[in-house]
């Protein structure tokens, strides 16, 4: 198996052959780590030529924690009534944005929960205040919100996200993905949206222009093959429509959630499992441009091992963060912090935009 996975990442295969469902499964599991670390950084390598590491400087807005989704594995919701129930103001937006762009933030990732109140004109609302108070780039509402506004609204997708997107929507976070199978997703969030529909708000965004990143929770309730179909639905959508900026795989964080009792914390464990994921996916999407180190669930010192595993992006100065820290994970990095781990690891640091499009050497 390792020489016909060799055959076809470095091109000696057929013509057009790629990995499939197979190799991606044995990948997953594999024991070799360093094996599979090695074939990923020659991929990286090949795709971003130089030694760059980007990262951006953004703060993640959760405007509110209220959600009837009730997802098992989620320690950030709250229902309506709860004692720390919370929606935020536009003026208590404004003024963390505000305090983002003093810390050098070119963007905002704004996510929150399905709250059962708010339509589209609630989200129009919020947005066209956004860009007319502030210069900053709005990358915001994952496919389960938009799913969520279109259903309270009595809309249909594709109009929700054109009135989202005229109203200053820049972009979409892959947030809500967790595992693309139904069959895990029925026992981790049965009332979030499906697979295929998360998919199909990704087609849709993708068709008018927006771009986004695709994501991965594992490390719950999914198997391998779980996680190998996932990976080969984004790269299907992504041969469709070329929409993914980034993938962004994190392990499960169980404390304090719902599956506390079936998922114990990973240890030390859990640092190999999400290297191996690393990599297997830097060789399967061999169509998405970028792969995100996550340290906001591994720490600093695993991201950078990741900077060899086929990750070539630092992630987000993370100003802020709330749905990681509810279940006990709290790591913080500054900018200063980034650039120095990513100088460490023998990479340079480059500041990104959101979508991947524009880079400084430092904050413009």
């Amino acid at each position: 198996m390792k020489d016909r996975i060799e055959s076809l990442v470095l091109g000696n295969g057929k013509p057009g052959a790629r990995l499939g469902r197979e190799e991606a499964v044995y990948m997953l599991g594999c024991d070799d780590l360093l094996w599979l670390g090695a074939l990923a950084d020659a991929v990286r390598s090949s795709l971003h030529s130089g030694r760059d590491v980007t990262y951006v400087i953004d703060r993640n807005i959760n405007y509110t924690n209220i959600c009837v989704s009730g997802c098992r594995f989620c320690a950030f919701y709250r229902s309506e009534g709860d004692d720390d129930a919370y929606l935020l103001t536009q003026e208590q937006i404004g003024a963390k944005i505000d305090e983002a762009k003093s810390l050098g933030a070119v963007s905002i990732l704004l996510q929150g929960g399905l709250h059962p109140g708010l339509t589209i004109d609630y989200f129009e609302s919020l947005f066209r205040r956004i860009v007319e108070k502030h210069t900053i780039h709005l990358h915001a509402l994952s496919p389960p919100e938009i799913v969520h506004i279109a259903e309270r609204s009595g809309l249909g997708i594709p109009e929700v996200i054109a009135r989202l997107k005229a109203a200053g929507l820049g972009s979409i976070p892959g947030g809500g993905a967790e595992i693309l199978a139904d069959g895990v997703r029925g026992r981790l969030s049965p009332h979030k949206c499906t697979s295929e529909e998360w998919i199909g708000v990704m087609r849709e965004a993708h068709r008018q222009g927006l771009r986004s990143s695709a994501t991965m929770m594992f490390g719950s309730l999914e198997t391998l093959e779980d996680r190998a179909d996932h990976l080969l639905c984004i790269r299907e959508l992504q041969d469709e429509t070329g929409g993914f900026t980034a993938f962004i795989p994190w392990t499960f964080q169980s404390a304090n959630t719902g599956l506390s009792s079936e998922v114990p914390p990973a240890g030390n464990q859990g640092a190999v499992d999400y290297l191996r994921m690393l990599a297997a996916a830097r060789l399967v999407l061999d169509n998405v441009p970028n792969l995100q180190a996550s340290w906001v669930t591994q720490g600093a010192k695993v991201a950078q091992v990741a900077l060899r595993f086929g990750a070539n992006d630092f992630g987000s100065t993370m100003i802020e963060e709330n749905v990681v820290a509810a279940a006990g994970v709290t790591y913080r990095i500054s900018e200063e912090e980034i650039r120095r781990h990513i100088a460490d690891a023998g990479f340079v640091p480059r500041l990104r935009d959101a979508v991947y499009s524009r880079f400084w050497d430092q904050i413009p």
